[in-house]
């Protein structure tokens, strides 16, 4: 479990954006402050999620009784927490920051901003068990990161899918829908790749020589 990573990307982001609203308190700037700046703050505790399901001396787990799925999938759920703590606190930071009598946008409830960050997250977790399935598997997050992360902006940029996964012009419960649509497909993905390597014998039944005369 790469501890070390995951707990430095969430302290990393964590501190870049107390230090974004604190300029922005300072400088009477607070419109700024949105869930935008959130998903932002997020990205680097969610890249750390490509390095969590990455399994050492896999050759010899292979060969213990425990299922192959076992290993990552447990390092995934002690990462969940570290993740929604994150969330959380950047969240407490940056309601104090917001003026009381602001007016607060109706078009953007937090059930989107929740489901885009369990797209971003199954993506990456995909991403990151695919790359450990294949023979670059020592590599792991270094490959799974970025290609994640290119995975994530082409569905954010991209016109076609934009006008679903963004807003605007998409209404939050279409994006809610379209990033769990996502998430679900991503989860497939990652239980096909986590599964055990079974072994496929292409050599019929031995059969004795016939004994000659």
């Amino acid at each position: 479990m790469p501890w070390a990573t995951l707990i430095t990307s969430c302290l990393a982001g964590l501190a870049a954006f107390t230090i974004l609203v604190r300029v922005a308190r300072h400088d009477q700037a607070t419109f700024w402050l949105d869930q935008g700046t959130i998903r932002l703050s997020l990205l680097p505790a969610a890249a750390a999620l490509a390095f969590v399901p990455y399994v050492p001396f896999r050759p010899l787990t292979r060969t213990t009784p425990v299922p192959a799925w076992v290993t990552p999938a447990g390092h995934l759920l002690l990462a969940a927490p570290f993740l929604a703590i994150t969330f959380w606190a950047q969240l407490r930071i940056m309601a104090p920051a917001i003026p009381p009598h602001a007016p607060q946008d109706p078009h953007e409830p937090f059930y989107a901003l929740i489901a885009q960050l369990i797209g971003w997250s199954a993506i990456i977790v995909a991403a990151a068990t695919s790359t450990a399935r294949s023979r670059f598997a020592d590599l792991g997050g270094a490959i799974a990161a970025p290609i994640s992360l290119a995975v994530i902006a082409l569905a954010w940029y991209t016109p076609l899918t934009a006008k679903f996964l963004v807003k605007p012009p998409a209404i939050p419960h279409s994006i809610a829908i379209g990033w769990y649509v996502i998430a679900a497909a991503a989860l497939i993905l990652t239980c096909a790749a986590m599964r055990d390597h079974w072994h496929r014998y292409t050599r019929g039944p031995h059969r004795p020589p016939r004994p000659t005369r």
